[in-house]
């Protein structure tokens, strides 16, 4: 066994305790900023850079889909099953954390949108991380980590499958 490969037991181990990690502290996090910034104040972290402010995001990223939030939940419901499907077939640790990463980030926000909801699949995601540009949480972290790793992952030829390290 090398560093790339792990033992089936291992990797599920590892995608379950890195997920469980991290979506904690999203959750938490985000319990965090409702009752701290719920006076709809605006904290200044990094000046013109970070601040920390309370918002109820009924869409995606930059707030598009904001009317069809039900749609959004369904896709992250089915990227969720896509992604513990990749893990299962992955040999890579690597990409078993990285995905495990994505895991978190997308269950995380699908959590406050069944959370939230008054309707079908319709709640909010709540966001606290203010770029100035942008609000959002620490989900959406997760989810920037987890892109940028797959891309390392692609762009260094790590091996998804045991097909690829027959190559």
């Amino acid at each position: 066994m090398t560093i790339r490969q792990g033992r089936p037991r291992a990797r599920v181990a590892v995608f379950a305790c890195v997920a469980a990690v991290a979506l904690v502290i999203d959750q938490l996090t985000k319990l965090w900023a409702q009752s701290a910034l719920a006076d709809g104040r605006t904290v200044p972290i990094v000046p013109r850079l970070l601040s920390l402010t309370l918002v109820h995001n009924p869409g995606a990223s930059l707030g598009f889909g904001s009317s069809m939030t039900w749609v959004i939940s369904l896709l992250a419901v089915a990227a969720c099953v896509a992604i513990v499907v990749l893990a299962v077939r992955t040999v890579s640790m690597r990409w078993n954390a990285v995905l495990s990463l994505a895991f978190a980030g997308a269950l995380g926000n699908l959590i406050d949108r069944v959370a939230y909801a008054d309707g079908f699949l319709n709640g909010k995601v709540v966001d606290f991380l203010n770029y100035g540009w942008s609000v959002g949480n620490v989900a959406d972290i997760w989810l920037m980590v987890a892109g940028i790793g797959i891309v390392a992952l692609i762009v260094t030829g790590e091996p998804f499958s045991k097909a690829d390290l027959a190559r």
